[in-house]
C-alpha cells in the first residue's frame, strides 16, 4: 500500500502552505476523487482554523457521489509520504481532486466519516482537530468513482487549512 496526503491548497514551495477563507455558505474546502480503478482508505484528517471567537460550524468530512467544482490539484500536490513510491491514482481536475469549491453542485448520496462542531467562544484548542483512523477497525474506505470531501459551514468567515492522508 502507498500513502498520500494533500492539503487544501497548492503544495508549499517558497512560501507556506495557504490558509484558504471558509466563507459563511457550505463549502468543500478539499476533495479528493477516487479513480474507476481503485478504492482509497483514510488514514488521517484534520484542520486549523485562525483564532477567532465570534464563529460558530461544522467540518466535516464525508464521500459524495458528485463532485463540487473546485480548484484541481496537479500531481505534485499529492504528496507521497514515502520517497519513491510512484504518483497517486486519483484523478486531477476542477470536478475531482482539488480544492476551495466555487460551486457545491447537488449531492444526491452521502456517507458521513466524520463531524466537528466549533463553538464560539471556545477555547483556542477547539480550532485545530486531527483523527487517525485504524485500518481495519475504522478507517472509512471510499469507494471507486466517488468524492472524498472536507466540507464546512460557518457563522463568521475563517481561514482554515486543511488535509487528508490515505492509503492507495
Amino acid at each position: 500500500m502507498h500513502k498520500y496526503r494533500c492539503y487544501n491548497g497548492a503544495m508549499a514551495t517558497t512560501a507556506a502552505q495557504a490558509k484558504v477563507t471558509t466563507g459563511t455558505a457550505i463549502k468543500t474546502m478539499l476533495q479528493v476523487a477516487t479513480p474507476a480503478t481503485r478504492q482509497i482508505q483514510i488514514l488521517e484528517w484534520g484542520y486549523s482554523l485562525d483564532v477567532f471567537s465570534t464563529a460558530t460550524g461544522q467540518v466535516e468530512l464525508l464521500e459524495t457521489d458528485v463532485a463540487a467544482t473546485v480548484t484541481a490539484h496537479v500531481a505534485a500536490g499529492v504528496q507521497p509520504l514515502t520517497p519513491g513510491q510512484p504518483a497517486s491514482l486519483v484523478t486531477l481536475s476542477t470536478t475531482a481532486t482539488g480544492y476551495t469549491s466555487s460551486s457545491e453542485n447537488t449531492v444526491t448520496a452521502s456517507r458521513t466519516f466524520d463531524a466537528q462542531q466549533v463553538l464560539e467562544d471556545a477555547p483556542a484548542a477547539n480550532n485545530s482537530y486531527t483523527r487517525s483512523f485504524i485500518p481495519g477497525l475504522d478507517a472509512p474506505i471510499v469507494a471507486v468513482s466517488k468524492f472524498l470531501r472536507i466540507r464546512c459551514t460557518f457563522t463568521v468567515a475563517a481561514s482554515m487549512t486543511c488535509w487528508i492522508m490515505w492509503d492507495e
